[in-house]
């Protein structure tokens, strides 16, 4: 599946979403959110004006060998922080051209994907994870394109092909806790309740321990019969999110 071949069909009816909220719910595992200190602060651009930072980029790189990818992919994931996704693509994209490596270019590709699917343009997010994917079957982010392209596809409704992606992801980095978590969704889905709770029981093993997770093990229990543990997993999701909300009213 690393081919550029276009998905054909219409998205499901609804969307279905592998987590609370803007897709996944950690989309940037893996990559490196706390980027060097950059020559602008994106939170003191003026809102109205949106596209102030990639601006200022091409100020400062007209000559395209003094463009720095990784400083781009930075721009982008900023971008995204503020919530400036159409600009976080752009940024990404560029990136990808002028990335000098491998592993940037297909790091590049996964954030541009990313970003398509926090605007949910799944098909355009497709595309990107499987461009990182064509880049190095074999490359550092190559698990972080499975799994994204995985949400994206199941979000486009081609369900048989995200479960492909979700497997893809593991076999390429069992160490990737989103991975299990994705993979374990679908099969919940899937009605493969005994499948789903170990995927999930990896996830939560590696650490990624969101309410989400709690949640579809809850749902897997409850379907294998396990009412009661079913029930304290359930109450222990609600705690997290419970904890989760408080502090986003104390931020506030």
């Amino acid at each position: 599946m690393t081919d550029h071949e276009e998905d054909s069909g219409n998205p499901g009816d609804g969307p279905h979403s592998f987590s609370e909220g803007q897709g996944f719910s950690d989309p940037y595992e893996g990559f490196d959110l706390d980027p060097p200190e950059l020559s602008i602060d994106p939170s003191t651009i003026d809102p109205v004006d949106s596209y102030a930072v990639a601006d200022h980029l091409d100020e400062r790189n007209i000559v395209s060998d003094a463009v720095e990818a990784d400083d781009l992919i930075d721009v982008g994931l900023e971008y995204m922080g503020i919530n400036r996704n159409e600009q976080a693509v752009d940024s990404f994209e560029r990136a990808a051209r002028y990335a000098d490596d491998e592993t940037t270019e297909q790091e590049a590709w996964v954030n541009k994907g990313i970003a398509h699917a926090e605007l949910e343009e799944f098909e355009a997010a497709i595309d990107s994870h499987r461009e990182a994917i064509h880049v190095d079957e074999d490359g550092q982010f190559a698990a972080e394109a499975h799994t994204n392209l995985a949400y994206a596809l199941w979000e486009f409704g081609k369900d048989e092909k995200a479960f492909y992606h979700a497997e893809e992801a593991v076999r390429e980095n069992d160490r990737l806790g989103q991975a299990w978590y994705n993979l374990g969704f679908i099969q919940n889905e899937r009605a493969q309740a005994e499948d789903a709770l170990e995927c999930l029981d990896n996830a939560l093993r590696l650490g990624f321990r969101q309410s989400d997770v709690y949640e579809e093990k809850s749902r897997a229990l409850d379907e294998l019969g396990r009412e009661e543990e079913a029930g304290e997993v359930a109450a222990r999701a609600e705690k997290i999110r419970e904890e989760q909300e408080a502090a986003l009213v104390d931020e506030g």
